[in-house]
């Protein structure tokens, strides 16, 4: 079957959703296909992991990965976008999709992939596929040692850290993008708690993560300035926030900066603001400061998280940092998620690896249930420096399957709010 069977107006969507994109009109969307076979139309979806779970639990995110390579046919493309890749089966299904049937698969990885394992067989299955010429339909690049694909040298190391998937076609659906916290490795799945959102049927999104990829891929980071792009429900921001300084320019102290702490709910009733935080790095002083001061003003204000700055992991040992300021302000009781489960050092402790953001109350002049989500911790590195992708979903029924998440791994949090440990205080870090 044709993309174009699959998109209503097949091309013409497809180029007017381009130039949607340059000029920032609503949405497009793709149309779910009438009588496409027996498969059922894909919807929209959040997806987590359960490491604490049975097998399927585990791998659900890298389950319905496989199911969409497995499906997407000939003449179809897929493009990842990835930090870290040790799966060599995941790996193996991308080659046989290309290799097989036809698939174009391209795929940008963070050089630590082969550098800090270069044992794992991954990425060899995936360029002896898919070879590492990225002017060809298929291929696997790197970006540069030591550097995101559109980080500037001058500001020193960072990663591509995004962690997304696009799919052209898949059956039961077109204009795929898999957005997910979840890197491709034994410890994401068993060890990390991890969440993924599918979008399905926004050919203004899916055609904004297609740019970024592009911008990736070509390694562009001296032409490269920090973008973002709306088609409702959805809008995304893609990173290095570059040129920028300060709070002003911080994504996540703005979106914070929207926020209402108190309101009058339309039947008369004072209402407070719940913010709700599930974050594996937190080490953003401004926006740590932004939470303890909307605590202060009479938010509702809850965190999970694996790691901080401290005074007991800076420089000098007496600097303070996130967990300090976190622990500033009475009512407030960030929940560590930081388990050396079973005290072994060659095994990954059990953390939160998400990063979303979930408001419930007055945003931006209306009440309304939102979030974010995406690859996007709250550390320095990841606004300014890291390749980095941040979906907004504005759909309350999200934000609703988001906060049960969220409680489950808060439930589930060791050492929860006894959290003056060396872990949770950043004095040693969690690899991912």
């Amino acid at each position: 079957m044709s993309r174009a069977q699959w998109i209503k107006g097949g091309s013409a969507v497809a180029a007017l959703a381009l130039a949607l994109l340059t000029t920032g009109t609503p949405a497009v969307h793709a149309q779910a296909p009438q009588g496409a076979g027996s498969a059922a139309a894909e919807g929209s979806r959040a997806i987590f992991n359960n490491p604490l779970g049975t097998a399927a639990e585990q791998e659900a995110i890298r389950t319905q990965l496989l199911q969409y390579i497995g499906s997407s046919p000939a003449g179809s493309s897929i493009k990842v976008a990835l930090y870290h890749f040790w799966d060599q089966e995941l790996a193996q299904a991308l080659a046989d999709a290309h290799t097989l049937r036809g698939v174009d698969v391209k795929i940008v990885l963070d050089e630590s992939t082969v550098s800090s394992r270069p044992e794992d067989p991954s990425y060899g299955v995936l360029e002896q596929a898919l070879g590492d010429d990225t002017q060809l339909s298929s291929f696997v690049t790197l970006c540069p040692a030591g550097k995101s694909c559109l980080g500037r040298p001058e500001f020193g190391r960072s990663i591509n850290h995004n962690k997304f998937w696009l799919f052209s076609q898949v059956d039961g659906a077109a204009d795929v993008v898999v957005q997910t916290s979840s890197n491709m490795s034994p410890s994401a799945y068993s060890a990390f708690w991890n969440d993924a959102y599918v979008l399905t049927y926004n050919t203004g999104i899916y055609n904004a993560y297609g740019s970024y990829f592009d911008a990736l891929v070509g390694k562009n980071w001296s032409t490269w300035k920090y973008t973002s792009a709306s088609f409702s429900p959805y809008k995304v921001y893609f990173f290095p926030y570059y040129p920028g300084t300060g709070n002003s320019t911080d994504t996540i102290w703005n979106t914070l900066d929207n926020v209402t702490c108190n309101y009058t709910a339309s039947d008369g009733t004072a209402k407070h603001t719940k913010i709700r935080v599930g974050m594996f790095k937190f080490t953003r002083q401004g926006v740590a400061d932004k939470l303890v001061a909307m605590k202060k003003a009479g938010c509702s204000v809850e965190l999970v998280y694996s790691e901080t700055d401290s005074a007991d992991s800076s420089a000098d040992g007496v600097t303070p940092g996130t967990w300090e300021t976190l622990h500033s302000v009475s009512g407030f009781a960030p929940v560590c998620y930081n388990d050396d489960h079973d005290g072994k050092t060659s095994t990954s402790n059990r953390i939160i690896h998400s990063k979303y953001l979930l408001i419930d109350g007055k945003y931006d002049g209306s009440v309304k249930r939102v979030m974010w989500t995406g690859s996007h911790n709250y550390s320095g590195p990841a606004l300014r420096e890291n390749d980095e992708a941040l979906l907004k979903i504005d759909i309350a029924s999200v934000h609703d399957a988001y906060v049960a998440n969220f409680n489950s791994v808060k439930a589930a949090a060791v050492p929860g709010t006894m959290d003056d440990t060396r872990g949770c205080k950043g004095v040693v870090s969690q690899p991912e």
